[in-house]
């Protein structure tokens, strides 16, 4: 069973190679972007964060680290192939992430999309092994897999419909002394989205918005103003659809009543922006000058979407948490399909 894993391994890896056009060496990635670039979104999936030294000596490791040798082929082949295997993967097989957030929801079911691919695969691991194991990190995560998942893990397209409200909650308090305009603010699914038995988006799973205006306290007595605008819910892929603060999460965060007190006694605080407003965003004024750590958001996809999920298999089905998505999250009405 091991030698087959690490045969289909190789196949992919293969495949990736193959796929990459580009033929000279060069130190611009395939996207245009600077190596440099390239090298540091790699070990920031890898290990959390661009690491120290010279490029090749770089990708070296990272190379060592997740497939135990080095690839074959120049410089931007190398990088762009590395790319596709953790995020993109193949027509015939879903990337290592897609693969690593499977097994994570299947364990604990939830995931750490925001930890480095080589603290997820230790603390899965010792979960599942008891102890770390250490090696190549794309072949301890297919050993796991067939631990976990002997049918394995493919990916399926599947269409997430227009209007799918989600539960989402700050990972970080913001406060107009800690935030400036264009800031990143991330927020965290708190309960999966399940599509016609196919999981998209395990709890735990990103969603990301960005500031748009703060307004410190001002005279005679006027509050603070923090405005916020959605943007986008990572799916398992990793791919993201765009979310915004529409009708829909409108009358979800109104009907929670875990909602309303995270913010406060009742919404004199806090104005959720309509058409005339920024549409997609959340704004709140008040003395407090703060959003809290944990607090609770809706919102809600934009548009119908294509990803790729994980048909969850009718053995390990009771473990799903929040059910099809048909019926939103934290809400009881329905989403017309």
């Amino acid at each position: 069973m091991k030698l087959k894993s690490l045969s289909m391994l190789a196949a992919v890896v293969i495949a990736l190679l193959a796929s990459v056009s580009v033929s000279f060496a060069s130190d611009v990635a395939a996207d245009g972007g600077p190596a440099f670039q390239t090298l540091d979104r790699i070990e920031t999936i890898v290990y959390g964060s661009p690491q120290g030294g010279g490029l090749l000596a770089r990708l070296n490791t990272a190379e060592k680290d997740v497939f135990g040798r080095e690839l074959p082929g120049s410089l931007t082949e190398r990088q762009t192939a590395m790319l596709d295997f953790m995020e993109k993967g193949t027509t015939t097989q879903p990337s290592l992430l897609f693969k690593l957030s499977v097994a994570e929801w299947a364990v604990a079911q939830q995931i750490h999309p925001e930890w480095s691919l080589a603290r997820r695969v230790d603390t899965l691991e010792a979960v599942v092994e008891g102890t770390v194991q250490g090696g190549a990190l794309a072949s301890r995560i297919e050993r796991l897999i067939t631990k976990l998942l002997p049918e394995g893990v493919l990916a399926t397209p599947v269409e997430i419909p227009a209007a799918t409200v989600v539960k989402t909650s700050l990972t970080q308090t913001l406060t107009v002394k800690n935030v400036k305009v264009d800031d990143k603010v991330v927020l965290k699914l708190l309960e999966e989205i399940v599509v016609s038995q196919n999981l998209v988006a395990p709890r735990g799973s990103r969603v990301f918005a960005h500031i748009t205006k703060v307004k410190p306290p001002r005279s005679f007595g006027r509050p603070s103003e923090i405005e916020m605008a959605f943007d986008a819910l990572e799916v398992i892929g990793p791919n993201a659809v765009t979310v915004a603060m529409g009708e829909a999460a409108k009358k979800a965060m109104e009907a929670d009543a875990a909602t309303i007190g995270a913010v406060g006694a009742s919404f004199a605080g806090a104005i959720l922006l309509g058409p005339l407003g920024l549409a997609s965003g959340f704004l709140v004024r008040g003395s407090d000058n703060q959003l809290k750590e944990g607090t609770l958001f809706y919102v809600e996809t934009t548009a119908a979407s294509t990803v790729h999920g994980y048909k969850i298999p009718n053995q390990i089905s009771s473990i799903v948490i929040s059910g099809d998505v048909t019926t939103p999250q934290g809400a009881g009405s329905q989403i017309s399909q």
